[in-house]
């Protein structure tokens, strides 16, 4: 087997790799008041191909770690890459692509809707440096009517 040679696409996502302090706002819904979590994350790479970001949270019911794995599939010409979390079931599967730009890394994914009901909708996840030492991510959930609601913000800082 060849050993795969990283992409520029991979030095993007190099760029995570570090320890970072983590804060986000949250608001689930127009209606609700936002809420505050804060922690931490350590970002490795795995063969210059692939980065492992390993967060450690609080939250207003407690603790949440989570584990978001990201790469590059140049068969596919698309961002890789899950998450999981330890407040949640659900296996988050990313696809995604860099902004025409290339200031932005943008995912989606499928998870569970916030109607509660079981049924699924799209998220999408949107990661872009404000600065070396600084990135940030707004997440957004896809209403039905066909609208895109971002619900967090989350900025990094490195330590």
């Amino acid at each position: 087997m060849h050993s795969a040679e990283p992409a520029a696409e991979h030095q993007w996502l190099q760029r995570m790799i570090g320890e970072w302090t983590v804060a986000s706002e949250c608001r689930m819904s127009p209606d609700q008041p936002a809420f505050q979590l804060s922690g931490h994350e350590v970002v490795r790479t795995l063969g210059g191909l692939w980065i492992i970001a390993e967060g450690k949270g609080s939250t207003p019911d407690g603790g949440c770690d989570s584990i978001m794995t990201l790469g590059f599939d140049p068969a596919h010409d698309a961002f890789v890459g899950t998450f999981i979390g330890s407040t949640m079931t659900h296996l988050w599967l990313y696809r995604g692509q860099l902004s025409e730009a290339g200031r932005q890394l943008v995912l989606e994914a499928e998870g569970p809707s916030f109607a509660g009901d079981g049924s699924l909708t799209l998220f999408r996840d949107i990661i872009e440096f404000v600065s070396d030492d600084q990135r940030q991510m707004h997440s957004l959930v896809l209403n039905p009517d066909g609208q895109w609601q971002q619900f967090m913000t989350t900025r990094y800082h490195r330590r």
